[in-house]
């Protein structure tokens, strides 16, 4: 006997969850955040761990080395002018349709 696929056959989150979860652009940015710093900022330059968020340029810069970086930089968003809600919901789509999806 075959043994069931527990990875394809997991609960997977509704399309009304995920609106919930992710239905804005503040929501993905804090998402976002909390993936690429689990445990806060941490500048990449010195190690720092106070910042500030310039919202004029959307980077966050550093109190100690000034070093700016934005949030997306260096991650699969970088360089995009998609908002982070359509790169969102194009992973959920293409993460959660069970037999596959081109």
């Amino acid at each position: 006997m075959k043994k069931k696929n527990q990875v394809q056959f997991q609960p997977g989150m509704s399309l009304m969850g995920f609106l919930e979860r992710y239905g804005s652009e503040a929501a993905c940015r804090e998402a976002l955040a909390k993936a690429r710093w689990p445990n806060g900022f941490r500048c990449q330059g010195c190690g720092h761990t106070r910042h500030c968020h310039l919202k004029e340029r959307d980077v966050y810069q550093c109190n100690r080395c000034k070093r700016q970086v934005s949030l997306t930089s260096g991650t699969l968003f970088a360089e995009t002018k998609l908002p982070l809600r359509t790169w969102f919901l194009a992973i959920y789509l293409l993460t959660q349709h069970k037999s596959g999806i081109s």
